[in-house]
């Protein structure tokens, strides 16, 4: 089996996750950091920590040490930051893994028919501190593979090449005018629980 360019130890690491459900546990286990970064799954897993992005670059090289190719798609939102998640499919279905400061953005089952539906399961937890539903596009699935040649994996460097493609990318709109100007805010109780465990600056 191939190594990726991680380390024997690394590579058992990332081996004894076996499953996404497993990726996804350790990932949870992870502390979620506020800081600016672009850090490889190799930092990650150095230093055991990461937000969004770099929870979801990690999820896909763990799912391509376990055999999935290493998908990525971005979410688009107004007046919010986008969120990035792994993909995967088992037996034609959809599943995802992320990190997020909000609890409800993280793990999905593989279970979705299509990305749309995938997607649009985010939807109702995706929302800003002021409680506005905030979620507007996803893209379709991005192989990092496409980025080997830079060593995505395991290089020191900051890998900012990866969120700066995903935005360029096209992006598919999940709400019409209409339905965005009849939006309602997210309640007290639901931005409570979505909000457990978050990390303020």
């Amino acid at each position: 089996m191939p190594d990726f360019g991680f380390t024997a130890r690394e590579l058992r690491t990332l081996r004894s996750l076996r499953t996404p459900a497993g990726i996804q546990k350790f990932i949870d286990g992870l502390e979620y950091h506020l800081a600016g970064t672009a850090w490889s799954p190799r930092l990650v897993l150095r230093e055991r920590t990461c937000h969004c992005l770099e929870g979801a670059i990690f999820a896909a090289a763990a799912l391509r040490v376990i055999g999935f190719p290493p998908l990525l798609i971005d979410f688009e939102a107004v007046n919010d930051t986008d969120h990035v998640v792994a993909v995967f499919q088992i037996d034609g279905h959809w599943g995802a893994l992320a990190q997020s400061n909000y609890s409800g953005c993280r793990y999905r089952e593989p279970v979705y028919r299509s990305l749309r539906e995938l997607a649009m399961s985010y939807f109702e937890d995706y929302f800003n501190l002021r409680c506005e539903r905030t979620m507007r596009t996803y893209s379709k699935p991005v192989n990092l593979a496409r980025f080997d040649s830079r060593y995505w994996m395991t290089t020191e460097k900051p890998i900012w090449f990866i969120p700066e493609y995903l935005v360029d990318i096209p992006h598919i709109k999940l709400l019409t005018p209409r339905m965005i100007k009849r939006l309602s805010r997210v309640d007290e109780r639901s931005k409570g629980a979505a909000l457990y465990g978050h990390r303020w600056k």
